[in-house]
């Protein structure tokens, strides 16, 4: 059965006020009285009224929602850092609605006519990037726009990121010292920042170190393609093989590639995790800790990168003019039982 939608004027004349005092009563920062306001909760409830935002967004041209676009949820890194990007904006008097981007393009292209759709007053990019128009377009229209775990060059965006060059520095060092001369590198996405932060920083240490890369292959960030990169890199039979042995060990660019690889090696392979390769990564997602995986990694830490995001964003939404941050957030090795541990290691 169809229902006719309550209006504001019938509130107003159940709880005996004017439709000015709804008005004011659902509008955050608006002065209405105690008793004002538990009478026209009252009437609300009784006649199942909500409160059209979006439409009050189009009058005020202040909709109190932003705009979270993320690419996948597969990797457990971003629905826990979605849910605490979430949390603190509510708490901050804001709306979140999360539109889904393209995995294939990278970037919130495909999405942003329908964020701007919904007056957003803000917008936080997860694992997706701006292109040069779409950034332009957004700073004309007044939107600021943060990107989570990931940078770009040359657009004039804030972001946030962890340090993910020191990061994979790092994991090299850890290996190194562990006694490994033969490493090995799985790969996330090329086009993707934090895969080439991360490569960055780890390959730059081994050749401060005086070593080189013995041998590399692409994750893509995906298990499936991870547990293709680990076959190809560790099996004794495959034929492309450039290098003689195998590693002794693999850095892997991120937890959720690394589970992957360290099923393909213990379970597909028959090869001991420490005791024939060490295998190290990079998030620290909550299943690194599980008995299972057991997880040496290098953490992210969520919790500050999403606090100096919500800052960042409400800075730029309240004050006009503000300069990009760049923030990297230090990551530190969290030593679990998947990499032989250093003589005298302290964590």
């Amino acid at each position: 059965m169809s229902k006719d939608k309550v209006t504001s004027q019938q509130v107003a004349e159940l709880a005996g006020v004017s439709q000015s005092a709804v008005s004011r009563v659902y509008t955050s920062g608006a002065s209405a009285s105690k008793k004002t306001t538990a009478k026209v909760h009252k009437a609300a409830t009784t006649l199942g009224y909500r409160p059209n935002i979006l439409a009050r967004a189009m009058v005020s041209g202040k909709s109190q929602i932003i705009g979270l676009v993320v690419a996948y949820l597969e990797n457990q890194f971003y629905p826990d850092a979605i849910e605490k990007l979430s949390t603190q904006l509510q708490e901050k008097g804001y709306h979140v609605l999360i539109f889904m981007a393209s995995k294939t393009a990278g970037n919130i292209d495909s999405v942003v006519d329908e964020i701007l759709d919904y007056q957003v007053e803000g917008i936080i990019a997860a694992s997706v990037t701006l292109s040069s128009q779409l950034a332009d377009r957004c700073h004309s229209a007044g939107i600021p726009v943060v990107l989570f775990n990931r940078s770009q060059d040359g657009e004039g965006l804030s972001c946030v990121t962890s340090d993910n060059f020191s990061g994979g520095a790092k994991a090299a060092r850890f290996l190194l010292a562990a006694g490994h001369k033969k490493i090995g590198y799985i790969a996330g996405s090329e086009g993707a920042s934090t895969q080439r932060d991360r490569e960055f920083g780890f390959t730059a240490a081994l050749q401060q170190a005086g070593s080189t890369l013995y041998a590399r292959e692409e994750g893509d960030f995906s298990m499936e393609k991870a547990s293709a990169a680990a076959r190809r890199m560790f099996s004794n039979d495959t034929p492309n093989t450039a290098f003689k042995e195998r590693p002794d060990a693999v850095f892997v660019a991120n937890d959720h590639m690394a589970f992957a690889v360290m099923d393909t090696l213990r379970f597909e392979l028959g090869l001991r995790v420490p005791e024939d390769v060490s295998v190290i990564s990079y998030d620290d997602v909550p299943a690194a800790a599980w008995l299972a995986y057991n997880l040496t990694t290098v953490r992210q830490r969520a919790g500050q990168m999403v606090q100096e995001t919500v800052r960042i964003l409400m800075e730029q939404i309240h004050s006009n003019g503000l300069q990009s941050q760049q923030i990297a957030i230090g990551s530190p090795i969290i030593v679990r039982g998947s990499a032989r541990i250093p003589e005298g290691w302290d964590s």
